[in-house]
């Protein structure tokens, strides 16, 4: 029988995680680190990823960290990133789509009502948000298949499952876009897509956060939390216990699944 130790050990597993600089990433990458893998971590500002492998190696874990720029927008970018991810590594344990297209007030066509909503944003949110993650999947396959048990995490958003409550954004500079949505939905059912498709000794999986705090406007806060059974926001601390879960051998058994970590957001 294995220990709790040994189902969640990482050592001598490679993870890569796009978005890497990003908040949930961040922590995530922390906690993998202190489970012993080593990482590799993609975003497209090289100032901020390196100012992430700066902390995450201040933390004193034994792992390695490998630091990649790409953006996922640009198609030629995602193929050089497979190319060098091939280049750096022989196999591949676990992949963590966190990367996202969120966008500002200051994008064009984005957080705005549906009729003034741009093609142009639609398509650049499709291209990070499902088009990237399809493509780094396909790419690193060959990696990843070298694995006895690779793991594919993708993070989607509450908004990927229900449609928004637009009272909330009333007042604030703050948007809820279609592609948004349209993206992170599609973004869970290509997880149960791949999960009935590829070889049986891959797991992927699907994780939806609700709103995560990071000092949104008080009123959008005040009406987000009214409506979550935890009554409050979401820390990236939060999602630490799932994600390691999925990448480790203690959810050897969990493949094809949308997991909400939303404080009951969904479940009203």
């Amino acid at each position: 029988m294995k220990t709790t130790d040994d189902l969640f050990n990482l050592s001598g597993r490679t993870v890569l995680i796009t978005g890497g600089a990003g908040h949930i990433a961040r922590r995530a990458a922390a906690a993998f680190l202190e489970r012993g893998a080593d990482l590799i971590l993609v975003d497209r500002h090289r100032d901020v990823l390196a100012s992430a492998q700066d902390s995450l190696s201040a933390l004193g874990h034994g792992g390695t960290i490998t630091t990649m720029t790409a953006d996922l927008e640009q198609p030629e970018d995602v193929a050089e990133l497979i190319q060098r991810v091939h280049q750096g590594v022989t196999k591949l344990d676990a992949l963590i789509n966190a990367a996202a297209f969120v966008g500002t007030d200051k994008i064009e066509g984005w957080g705005v009502p549906f009729l003034e909503q741009s093609l142009n944003t639609w398509r650049r949110c499709l291209e990070v948000n499902l088009t990237a993650p399809f493509a780094l999947i396909q790419g690193l396959y060959p990696l990843m298949e070298k694995a006895p048990s690779p793991a594919i995490v993708n993070i989607s958003s509450i908004y990927g499952q229900v449609g928004p409550d637009m009272s909330l954004y009333e007042g604030t500079t703050m948007g809820n876009p279609a592609a948004y949505a349209a993206s992170k939905a599609g973004l869970a059912q290509l997880t149960r897509w791949l999960c009935t498709t590829l070889p049986s000794h891959f797991r992927v999986n699907t994780v939806t956060p609700g709103g995560v705090e990071r000092g949104q406007n008080p009123e959008f806060r005040t009406r987000y939390i009214a409506n979550t059974a935890s009554k409050r926001m979401a820390t990236e601390e939060d999602l630490v216990g799932v994600l390691l879960l999925l990448v480790s051998d203690a959810g050897a058994y969990i493949t094809g699944q949308d997991i909400a970590v939303d404080g009951g957001w969904t479940a009203k």
